[in-house]
């Protein structure tokens, strides 16, 4: 090839022009050139050198340095068409050393062009590709513009990424981008969690218009709004503080809006503290004062103006003493303990009774005195005005005495008022609305006293002196609800006899719960019952009976006035989840009923149990508190020609609930015959349960307790047997549990102490037997007040020694409420009975608990001993083992229960056990077998 160069435009420019202006459209400050592609030359315009770096070089390097940039167009052009155009860029360093981009714009020419200016390139006249004619430009300074401008976006990027504050774009409502402090403000996992999102998510929906309102002002790019104080709302339900600017902004080339969001949580808190202290200080009743160290008031609040009568003006800077009209010395008060109680006096000599307390500060003193002047006299007046009361008003103390009483108390219940205080509540027994005896732990006063939770409108009937029966509304309020229990308590009762007796009720009251406004019983069967006589009845009719799960636990921890409002809610929404004509009522306490007529087939129930269940699930916001409750549901259906009552249906659903809630709760169960049978045999063997005593039903049965040592029987074990006149012997897993569900325990549990201790003490008088009587007492015995007098009577009737009797109490049972069984205990040893813990292993009792009860006797439950005779028999000797130590480090003797055959008895020997029973020395058996005629 040939390289030259010509002053004027190169040779080939006049042929070519047109392929020459329609590069140069594309490019500046520029230089041309041409390339012939079989070999023969090279030329160029006298711009391409300063273009390439090389000015004022040999042509041949001119040449080199062209040939070597463009290699890539001249290889591809020999295999394109004619008319291809070229887009090239190089970076190259000059022989100066800089560095340079150069863009190569280029088109092919093929031999039909050659002097052919103005002919058309379409019309196919050149077939062979012979030149290449390009324009080439100097492109350094923008590369190195698009450079800068990627450092800086990458430092933009950087600063956004890690910025504190809360940065999104949001386009045509939907967030583009999200960075990672957004993330954390919504609670999100990471940003693209989000991103595609619509922006109103986040945003309460009362708060949407006037978002929309703001940004749609947001005209030009770079507009911006005001700040603005916002919720946000995060995606596990909370929300958050922030202050929010939106930009208007572009995204990929299409309008978009930018917001920086900033959590002021902590600002507005500390703002708000501030303001609130400030708030409190001055609007406080108490007069508050702040000192220096020697007495100057440097402080003086506008209830300290108030109280003494002095302005701040004048107070600043004098003696505090001299402001209160007494002396008054701070660090006295804080040595007295920091409160006293001194008698000041006003600006104008008023008297004032102030209680003073004392704090330090920064080198001087803060005083609180509280103006107590008012609080005295309205004692003086509390004492009068409850003299002169209708209502009958006492107050208990502590120990359940009667500390005070006004005359009108004395006036209701019969007694002069002399004779009511020092006596315990016990001395007037108290009878529910149902007639029976409430037990002295559920009296209202005695509950307040140890919950310290208000009673209101308790109604109760009480026995005066004089023989004649008063009902009373009894209110009972902690005397101090700052106080720890037991409490003190202010009992306050009206004599509602009279109103009673006139009975008058509204037709409403009548057939309406009075708390929700539901229908009650009445109603409900009523409606029940005229929908199943109708004539040509048709469809199935369906009741639900409902039972709000752990409702208790609010009531008794929160009060009944929260109760009541979710009884109500509760009420609402069961109205809200059936149509218009099905029937919602209480029948009540928590326990509601729906009646629904007109249901096709079972899944609409299953449909309409789920939807109430779901309702009921849903938190209830009382006061400030997020509530729950669930609902165990029993369900009972009738078809067309089903001959139940409503009484008959609603019996049946509570017993579809009542095993819905025995099941687990939260729950519902649907009624069968089977559930109705066997749950009628629990309710007859409850009630058959209440007559064995006085039928002659109970007997009691002795096993043996064997000396390990001598293998004599030292003691045998009182166990109660029912033989029922109709189902013969019932098991004692059967009827126990009956009795303590239904509070017979009490009266079984003291037939079978008495009929036992009655039949060692003849036994011990006959034939001189020097045995030992154990006996169970149950849990539900425990909370018997009246236990201790029992047993007490149960000894001096029968004249059996209390040595001689041991009372055994499952652990499970002393572990309940330790600190009440250790007082029981207490009590029954000082009684001179012994004691033993019974099942030892199962109850999860400490040594620190064993070592404050006063027992006699460790009995290691039926569990260890079988197994000595399974796989795991170096366990169970290890654990028996590890028990009898320790009881013997107590000073316990260890019976081993449930001794089944002579391969345990050696163990148990061999583990130093003291005593053991089991069928192995003998089965529960009557007296006579047990100790002979």
């Amino acid at each position: 090839m040939e390289a030259s160069t010509h002053d004027g435009l190169s040779t080939w420019f006049s042929r070519d022009h047109e392929d020459v202006v329609d590069l140069a459209l594309a490019a500046s400050a520029a230089g041309t050139f041409s390339v012939d592609l079989s070999g023969h030359d090279v030329t160029w315009s006298p711009e391409l050198p300063e273009v390439l770096g090389v000015e004022g070089h040999h042509p041949e390097l001119v040449r080199t340095r062209l040939l070597e940039l463009i290699e890539p167009l001249t290889v591809a052009a020999r295999n394109c068409p004619i008319w291809h155009n070229f887009d090239l860029e190089q970076c190259h360093t000059t022989p100066g050393g800089e560095t340079r981009w150069t863009r190569f714009l280029a088109r092919t020419q093929g031999n039909g062009s050659v002097g052919s200016v103005g002919s058309d390139p379409t019309n196919g006249a050149a077939s062979t590709v012979e030149r290449l004619v390009g324009i080439a430009s100097d492109v350094t300074e923008r590369h190195g513009n698009a450079q800068t401008l990627a450092d800086l976006a990458d430092r933009y990027r950087l600063l956004v990424e890690f910025s504190p504050d809360g940065i999104c774009v949001h386009q045509d409502g939907r967030l583009v981008y999200v960075n990672p402090a957004v993330a954390r403000f919504v609670a999100a996992e990471e940003p693209a969690e989000l991103l595609g999102r619509p922006i109103i998510d986040f945003v309460r929906p009362a708060a949407v218009p006037e978002m929309l309102r703001r940004i749609s002002e947001l005209e030009a790019p770079g507009a911006a709004t005001e700040p603005t104080e916002v919720r946000l709302r995060t995606l596990d339900g909370n929300s958050m503080l922030i202050e929010s600017v939106s930009v208007r902004t572009t995204w990929k080339g299409e309008p978009a809006y930018q917001v920086i969001m900033r959590d002021i949580t902590a600002q507005k808190a500390a703002e708000a503290a501030l303001r609130y202290q400030a708030a409190l200080v001055a609007h406080v009743s108490d007069a508050i004062i702040a000192t220096t160290s020697d007495g100057m008031v440097s402080s003086w609040n506008p209830a300290a103006e108030t109280v003494y009568g002095y302005g701040e003006d004048a107070a600043l800077g004098r003696p505090v003493g001299e402001l209160v009209g007494a002396t008054l010395d701070p660090a006295e008060v804080l040595a007295q303990g920091g409160v006293v109680e001194a008698e000041h006096r006003k600006a104008d000599g008023t008297p004032l009774t102030v209680r003073v307390s004392a704090s330090p500060m920064d080198g001087g003193f803060v005083l609180v005195c509280a103006d107590e002047t008012a609080r005295r006299a309205a004692e003086r007046r509390y004492r009068t005005v409850v003299a002169a009361l209708d209502e009958g008003v006492v107050v208990i103390d502590g120990h359940g005495l009667v500390g005070s009483a006004n005359p009108a108390a004395g006036r209701i219940l019969g007694l002069p008022v002399d004779a009511i205080i020092g006596c315990a509540t016990t001395l007037f027994p108290l009878y529910d609305e149902s007639g029976a005896r409430i037990p002295p732990s559920e009296y209202p006063s005695a509950l307040t006293r140890t919950t310290g939770r208000a009673t209101n409108g308790r109604v109760v009937r009480v026995r005066r002196p004089d023989g004649r029966w008063v009902w009373l509304s009894m209110s009972c309020r902690p005397l101090d609800t700052n106080a720890t229990p037991p409490h003190q308590v202010v009992t306050s009762f009206t004599d509602i006899t009279e109103r009673r007796a006139i009975g008058e009720q509204l037709e409403h009251d009548a057939t309406h719960d009075p708390l929700t406004n539901l229908a009650n019983r009445t109603l409900i069967l009523q409606r029940l019952e005229e929908a199943l006589c109708r004539p040509r009845r048709k469809g199935t009719a369906c009741v639900l009976f409902i039972d709000l799960d752990k409702f208790k636990v609010i009531n008794d921890s929160l009060g009944h006035g929260i109760g009541d409002k979710v009884l109500r809610i509760a009420g609402q929404r069961l109205k809200n989840c059936v149509r218009r004509h099905d029937l919602v009522g209480r029948l009540g306490g928590d326990e509601f009923a729906v009646v629904t007529f007109a249901l096709e087939h079972g899944q609409q129930v299953r449909a309409l149990v789920d939807h109430i269940r779901q309702s009921l699930t849903e938190p209830i916001i009382v006061e400030g508190r997020r509530l729950r409750v669930d609902a165990s549901i029993g369900v009972v259906t009738a078809h067309e020609h089903d001959e139940r009552s409503a009484e008959d249906l609603l019996r049946d659903a509570d017993v579809a609930m009542y095993q819905a809630k025995t099941r687990g709760r939260g729950r519902h169960e649907l009624f069968d015959v089977e559930l109705r049978e066997r749950v009628q045999r629990q309710l007859r063997l409850e009630q058959d349960l209440r007559d064995s005593v006085r039928g002659g039903q109970l007997w009691v049965a002795y096993q043996p307790v064997v000396d390990l040592r001598t293998y004599q029987r030292v003691a045998v074990e009182a166990l109660l047997r029912w033989q029922h006149p109709v189902h013969g012997s019932i098991s004692p897993g059967e009827f126990i549990p009956l009795a303590e569900e239904s509070d017979l325990i009490n009266l079984i549990g003291g037939y079978m102490l008495r009929t036992s201790t009655r039949e060692l003490s003849l036994r011990r008088l006959r034939g001189g037997t020097r045995t030992r009587l154990t006996a169970n007492l149950s849990a539900r015995q425990l909370d018997d007040e009246s236990l201790v007098d029992a047993v007490d009577d149960a000894l001096r009737t029968t004249g059996l020694p209390p040595s001689e009797l041991c009372l055994e109490i499952t652990e499970s049972a002393l572990m309940r409420e330790p600190e009440k069984a250790a007082e029981i205990l207490t009590a029954l040893r000082n009684l001179g009975v012994r004691l033993a813990i019974d099942d030892f292993g199962t109850g999860y009792s400490s040594l620190a608990q064993l070592w404050k009860l006063p027992l006699d006797t460790l009995k290691i439950d039926r569990s260890f001993v079988a197994g000595l005779d399974g796989p795991g028999n170096p366990d169970a000797e290890a654990i028996i083992k590890g028990i009898v130590t320790m009881a013997h480090s107590m000073g316990l003797t260890v019976i081993a229960e449930g001794t089944e055959n002579e391969r345990q008895v050696a163990i148990l020997r061999g583990l130093g056990c003291d005593q053991a029973q089991g069928f192995h020395f003998g089965r529960p058996a009557p007296a006579e077998q047990v100790f002979g005629e």
